[in-house]
């Protein structure tokens, strides 16, 4: 398996997986049109003819046959080109000494406040293939990538993470707030969204603080929460450094978590090292590993163990990297230390 970027023939690979991601991927809509707008714009991306505001990194994910089997992608920079909405979680206190009453109510702000950060995004995986190491190196690879051209990116990196939503891809928030101002279905909304339409959400939402307790009991409980089928995502960030800080999506309340770029654990361990083939041996570490380049960038994960400044890898990875022994390599331990193997 490797991670490398996105190439104009893998546009029918990619309509496929988009038409099986369900509710609740906005950034991969199952639209030809403007799937293969995006795949051109990040073909560019790559090869530096885009500014950080329109910069689109996606990666697919390729097994040994040339099948692709899953996307993941860093936006250069969020909101600098269209608005970027999401909803700060805060609390307004109301008070009255004479009526000895004493109120903290959560309280919903639309805000812009995360607009000129890079975002993790568009990340998602064939059922077929969610076993071993696929998963975290699909989703880490974007984090190697920003180790090795920081400059490319923002000081701060999110994710938007999937919020609650039941089989039938109903919304318990969308349902108590949304529907009432856009009168639409919480997919068409969320299509929308994907498909670059985002003018209607200025244009409906209100601007004006909205009180949680208005919301319904099932609406509030899931501000903040993910997705069962997204809990192991949000699992992994958080053991590379990133954490919530009050932030929601504006339509399904999913959380909006964040990490200082230099704090992201893949991105502060990582090394240069030259490539050295061989037999990692039975005690090796799985490395997630970058050949150090952009537009031909080639990541995969194996087996591999340190040695006098050197990644000893085994033959197979290194024709996966398209690398030959002595050429320059930038590793880490594809896990965290607290993190499940």
């Amino acid at each position: 398996m490797i991670v490398r970027p996105v190439r104009s023939s893998d546009l029918p690979a990619l309509i496929d997986l988009a038409r099986s991601t369900g509710t609740g991927l906005t950034t991969l809509p199952a639209n030809e049109e403007r799937l293969a707008h995006r795949v051109g714009w990040a073909e560019k991306t790559f090869t530096g003819e885009a500014g950080r505001g329109d910069a689109d990194y996606l990666f697919v994910l390729e097994d040994d046959d040339g099948r692709v089997v899953g996307i993941s992608a860093i936006a250069g920079a969020v909101g600098l080109r269209e608005p970027w909405y999401n909803f700060r979680v805060g609390l307004t206190v109301s008070a009255s000494q004479e009526l000895q009453i004493y109120r903290e109510i959560p309280t919903l702000f639309l805000a812009n406040d995360l607009t000129g950060n890079s975002e993790l995004c568009s990340l998602f995986l064939h059922a077929d293939y969610r076993s071993g190491l696929n998963g975290r190196m699909l989703a880490k690879a974007r984090m190697l990538f920003i180790a090795e051209f920081p400059e490319l990116f923002g000081n701060k990196i999110i994710a938007e993470m999937r919020g609650m939503s039941d089989a039938a891809g109903r919304s318990p928030f969308w349902e108590s707030l949304g529907r009432h101002f856009f009168k639409m279905e919480f997919s068409q909304a969320d299509y929308l969204t994907g498909v670059g339409n985002k003018a209607f959400i200025a244009e409906l939402m209100p601007k004006f603080p909205l009180y949680t307790c208005f919301l319904s009991e099932e609406a509030r409980a899931v501000i903040g929460k993910v997705h069962t089928d997204t809990e192991p995502a949000l699992a992994m960030l958080k053991s590379e450094g990133f954490s919530y800080q009050g932030y929601v999506d504006i339509f399904d309340a999913g959380p909006a978590v964040e990490c200082e770029t230099s704090k992201i654990r893949a991105v502060r361990d990582s090394q240069a090292l030259v490539l050295a083939v061989g037999t990692p041996g039975d005690d090796a570490t799985p490395y997630l590993i970058h050949n150090r380049k952009r537009e031909d960038c080639r990541i995969t994960a194996a087996p591999a163990r340190l040695a006098a400044g050197t990644l000893v890898v085994d033959p197979l990875t290194a024709k996966r990297l398209q690398l030959s022994a002595g050429d320059q390599v930038r590793a880490v331990p594809l896990s965290a230390s607290r993190e499940s193997k």
